[in-house]
Order: structure tokens, then sequence, then C-alpha cells
């Protein structure tokens, strides 16, 4: 049966159109292949989340019965005669197809009474697509990791349901990791959804122009990340004093109760870091600059706390009081976010307020130069990008409008867009090693120097074990840079033993992650200081190390020095992340791919290649089961216990100690 051609090649792309579709496929970096498709009259040519590539070459093949076949490397993208896409690795493997079920291709092994398109581009009324793509779920034991950080305890996605959009405590970042030995990044900001099923993978864009996503093939984990890495970018280098301890709380409330906190980590001989200014030191919101009643002289403060090698890191929240000095104009000038009804509001958290405008170019550089003169040229080079997803008082995605666009079709750019804004002002100003604290991330954020926190999560067993779910799914996605509200954030009375516990075990998994930050809202509060400008805003309990009692102290001291004595392990991780993508904390598989045990663990994690931690997750826990993957002998770090690998062993877990492994002779001073 004779068809027309519906392919031609287009230098190094192949181009496929049928009907009112074109479609693009393309090397996209090494071993990868981007796709791009429309129903537009052109194609979109915005690149989101991914880079230029640097030039490789594909080869392309059409065939005389009308199909199609482009390859980049190790991964070969095959096309039917009516565009049906499927991919395969350099050995002929299947990695992925799209789920096909209509009665266009007869000749097709998938031809259909149901009339299932892979790519269904449903027409907004009036407007742009809703989209949804489909693949087959070809191997029923896959297992998929990714996608960045959800409230949930599943480590391995695969079964999941996930809302492609962004909210306090979650951060979607749509990089999919499979054990098929794939990569796949949903390349587009839109909200929407995925759905791994058992039978169908099916992503979902709300309102799009597009649809573009990005494949790549490894034979290990770890080089489908350096090749997503690749293309996406990679974090800095992380400076030297971000690697210890940072000392948080809600809230400092004074100059003089901060530098009070810091002399008594100092006094103590304990090793401290970084210390933190939250919200609510501003006389209004979007007022990005000290309020002098209670912080009379931040020169001297700032000055003070180098003296003390002491890094000071300053909360920025994005939102615009309408009574703040800047309101006005920023509105005028059109970098405030628009409503698409009813009145112009986002948060009406101690004020109404809008957010600015980070997709807009122009309200990037208005912020960022507010922030220099009134933070940055006064020494603080660390900032805290709070509300970065953004938070809504009500998530009505639908309500809310930005310079590039409609919510619904790009708004998970923000919180990069949010990153960049930072990033930029510093990178021009000279500074090298940029970081800075967000609250969410998308695709791409980590080459702005985004070190992720997990929001404004519970102080529970619960919601720790749900911590080592995100943290390691964001690393997956790209992130390589993530920490927690050490102790949880919304909780915990500093004189309740049960969350002394819940405090030690958090403690002890935050010293294995990437920053180890002690945060949260504790109780008692304190009363209300004042009644004008950052002091209408209360105050949590006290929340430094020695504030829960001496035997608490004793515990968390042990740690702040196991910290610190692991900075030169620390910095070869971050110089590994820095240059090649890694992540700091990874699942078992990462380390030991051949084993199938270490793809389905869910309860351990590796820092770095060479320890092994097995984090204590539930309270009264006295001892616990810890998976040692084959391949590799291991050391107990605590007693010098040895073991070869691939055998489950029980080990005790004493409040004091994190069970710990080193990989074959591999040696640490935690002792």
């Amino acid at each position: 049966m004779n068809r027309p051609c519906l392919f031609k090649a287009e230098g190094n792309r192949l181009v496929f159109h049928f009907d009112a579709e074109t479609m693009w496929i393309e090397p996209w970096g090494k071993d990868s292949l981007r796709v791009r498709s429309t129903k537009m009259a052109e194609m979109p040519l915005k690149d989101w989340a991914l880079l230029e590539p640097i030039g490789t070459k594909a080869e392309i093949a059409i065939n005389e019965d009308g199909s199609a076949a482009i390859r980049n490397g190790k991964l070969t993208a095959r096309l039917s005669a009516l565009g049906a896409l499927s991919f395969y690795n350099q050995k002929g493997k299947l990695l992925l197809t799209e789920y096909v079920r209509n009665r266009r291709d007869v000749l097709s092994e998938t031809c259909s009474a149901l009339e299932i398109d892979a790519r269904e581009f449903r027409p907004i009324i009036g407007g742009d697509y809703r989209l949804s793509v489909r693949f087959e779920s070809v191997d029923e034991d896959e297992h998929l990791f990714g996608m960045g950080q959800y409230q949930q305890s599943y480590l391995d996605l695969k079964g999941t349901d996930l809302e492609l959009a962004h909210r306090n405590s979650q951060a979607s970042v749509p990089f999919v990791l499979s054990s098929r030995g794939y990569g796949f990044l949903w390349n587009n900001p839109s909200v929407g959804r995925v759905t791994f099923g058992k039978n169908i993978t099916t992503w979902e864009a709300s309102s799009t122009k597009i649809m573009d996503y990005w494949v790549t093939a490894g034979d290990t984990p770890a080089e489908i990340e350096e090749n997503y890495a690749s293309v996406t970018g990679k974090v800095p280098m992380m400076p030297d004093y971000a690697m210890g301890f940072w000392q948080c709380k809600l809230r400092y409330r004074t100059q003089e109760e901060l530098l009070e906190a810091a002399r008594t980590y100092k006094k103590k001989g304990l090793p401290i870091s970084v210390i933190v200014i939250d919200f609510f030191h501003w006389p209004l919101q979007g007022e990005w600059k000290f309020d002098p009643t209670y912080w009379p002289d931040p020169d001297a403060m700032i000055a003070e706390l180098k003296e003390m090698g002491i890094e000071l890191m300053v909360s920025i929240w994005p939102t615009v009081d309408y009574r703040s000095e800047n309101f006005e104009e920023m509105k005028r000038l059109g970098y405030l976010i628009r409503t698409e009804r009813g009145f112009r509001l986002s948060m009406d958290f101690q004020g109404n307020t809008v957010h600015f405008d980070t997709t807009n170019p122009e309200a990037r550089k208005y912020v960022w130069n507010k922030v220099k003169k009134n933070y940055y040229d006064k020494g603080v080079k660390l900032f805290w990008l709070d509300e970065a997803e953004p938070e809504y008082a009500v998530y009505d995605f639908d309500d809310f409008r930005y310079h590039l666009g409609p919510n619904l079709e790009i708004g998970n750019l923000y919180p990069m867009m949010y990153a960049k804004t930072f990033f930029d002002g510093m990178k021009e100003a000279g500074q090298e090693n940029i970081i800075n604290l967000i609250r969410c991330a998308w695709a791409g954020s980590q080459r702005y120097g985004a070190l992720v926190w997990s929001g404004d999560i519970h102080s529970d067993f619960k919601t720790l074990r749900n911590q080592y779910a995100a943290g390691l799914n964001m690393g997956i996605a790209g992130i390589p840079w993530w920490t927690t509200d050490i102790g949880g954030f919304h909780g915990g009375h500093i004189e309740d033993p049960a969350f002394h516990e819940l405090l030690i075990r958090w403690f002890q998994f935050g010293t294995f992650c990437p920053v180890m930050r002690l945060h949260g809202d504790r109780e008692p509060h304190k009363p209300q200081l004042g009644t004008t400008g950052g002091a209408t805003c209360i105050s949590g309990a006290d929340n430094e190390v020695w504030t829960y009692g001496p035997e608490v102290e004793k515990i968390l001291s042990k740690y702040l020095f196991i910290r610190e004595r692991l900075k030169p392990y620390i910095q070869s991780l971050m110089q590994e992340a820095h240059e090649k993508g890694t992540p700091v904390i990874r699942p078992l598989f990462y380390e030991f791919p051949e084993d199938e045990k270490a793809w389905k663990d869910q309860e351990e994690y590796f820092f770095g290649s060479d320890i092994l931690v097995a984090p204590v997750m539930k309270a009264g826990m006295t001892s616990r089961e810890v998976y040692l993957p084959a391949g590799a002998s291991w050391k107990n770090a605590w007693t010098d216990e040895r073991f070869e690998g691939g055998q489950v062993i029980t080990v005790e877990t004493p409040i004091d100690q994190i069970p710990l492994f080193y990989k074959n002779d591999a040696d640490f001073p935690i002792r």
C-alpha cells in the first residue's frame, strides 16, 4: 500500500507533518533527543529548561514504507508512517513508546476502535490547547524516580499521580529517571498533571501551545543524570561556609537577639557557619530593607558576625503590600502579577499583597537594585528567597497572569526566575560561588544557585519520612542542593520529650544532607514585641541547640562536630555536583544499578558514594534492618564491624546514633 511520505529532513532535524500537526525531533545533547509538536501556525521557540546543546550530529533515515528514524548516539527514535513514536537504546531495547489506539493506520499492531491519540491537543475555545501525551507502560516492574518534591512517602513513583504545579512544600521538577535506562524531561512550564500508571503514563498541560519533551538514554543512572545536567545546567561550586551548620528560627526579632545567639555559639565553642534573619524584619512587605526600629545598625551587626566567621542570610519575600513605598511605582511599571478577575490580590498575610512578576526582566532588575542597596552593599551575600512558588492565599492557578503569559501556561517558571533575579544581580556584582536558599524550583533552577528547602512542613515522624523521599527525588530531578527545616516547621514544644526524640533523629538526618540547617516555629510562642513594622508578626520559641536541655544539647553538639569534620568529604561531593550534576544524596541504585534490591529500597541512601545512611524515621525505634548492597564490603561506622554486601543485617539505634556504613576501604572521622 503506497502512502505519501509525511517526513522530511531539515538539516539535523526530522520533521513530521500531518493535518494541523507539525513535529520536530532533533539531537539535543549527548545520547538525547528533543521532541516538539504544535498545531499553531509556527513552532514556538522557547527553550524553557533547556540550554542550547553542544553540536551533535543526528543520523536520519526516511524509509520506503513511509516510516522514519533518527539516531543520536545511544538513543534512536523510530516513527510509524503516521508518526507514532518509539525510543530504543543502542542495543535495540525498547525504552519508551507512545500509547496509540486508532484506526488511521490499518497496518499497525495498534489498530483499534478506541480512537485514542498519543498526542492529544484538545482546543480551549478561543485560546490555546489542553495537551495530553500518553506512553505505554511496557514493563510493570519499571521503577521511576525524580520529579522534584512532593509531600508523600514514595521514593519509587511508579503508580503515583502528581500535580505539575508548585505549592508551599511542593516543587514540581518534571524530570523522571527510569530503571529501563532512560531519562525524560517534560519541558513545559504549564500547570498540569502526570500519572505513572501500570498501563499508561499520561502527561498533561492545562494550557499550552506546544508539546515539548526531552529523552536521553544511558547505561547507568549516573550517565543519564549527567546527560540531563549537561542540557539544563549545573550548580555553581558551593562556598565553603555553606557546607557547615546554619542556625535559624522563627524569628530573631531584633539585632541584639540575633547577635546574642551568635555570640553564645562562639562562647560554647560550637561550630556555626550561617545565621539567619527570617521574615518581617522589614517595615512592610515590598520594602526590601531593615526596619530601623529593631535593626538600628545592620552595618555593625554584619561586621561583628564576619569577625566571628559567621555569614548572615536575610529573608526576602516577593510580596508587595498595597501600603508599601514601592507599590504604586511597581504597579504603574507593570512589575506585579495580575489577576484575571476580581480585586488584584494574591496573599493577605499581614497585609493585602501582590507578588512581583519574576518573569518580567525589568521587574527582576528593579527588585535586585533595591536589595543591592539595602542588603548586598552592606555585606549580605546570601539570601533566603521565601514564598517562591509563589504561594497564593487561594491556589486558583487560572486567576493569575504574568508578563510571559497566563499562570496556567507558564506559571511553573516563577521560582526559577526568582532565583535568576538574585543570581544575575550577584554575578554582575562580581560574586562567585553563588548560593541562595529558596522554597521552590523548576527544571534548570540549579544553574541559578538554587538551594531548595522543603517548605513549611509539620513536626512529626511521618513528615520526616516524607522528606527522605522528597530529598532523594529532588537530587534525581537535577536539584543537588536541598535541605529541610530540621525538626520540621509547624509545631514542636521545646519542653516535650517526644519532640526531643524527633529533633535528634531529624538532626542526625540533616547532618548527612547537602545543607544542615536548623529551623522551626517552636512552641510556646513569644509575646508580640511591638505594634509597628515587622513586630506585628509574632515569634516562636528559642531554637538553638542548647534550648532543649543538656542531654539534647550534648547529642546535637556531637553531630555539629561530625559535620565539621566531614567538610573535606563534603567539599568533594559539591565539586562533583558542580562538575557533573551528581546528586549529593543518592538512592542505593545510583551507586549499585546492577543490584535489583537497590532499586527497591526505600529506607536508606548514600551521602556521596562512600557513606551509606540508614536514618531512623520512626518513634521509639531501638534497632532497624539495613540492606547492604551487593558488590561491596561494608564497615559499621560506630562499631568497626565488617560485612559483605548482598545481605540484610539488624543494627542497634541508640538515641545518639544514626546507622552509618562505609563502603569498601573508605573511612571518616565520625567518632
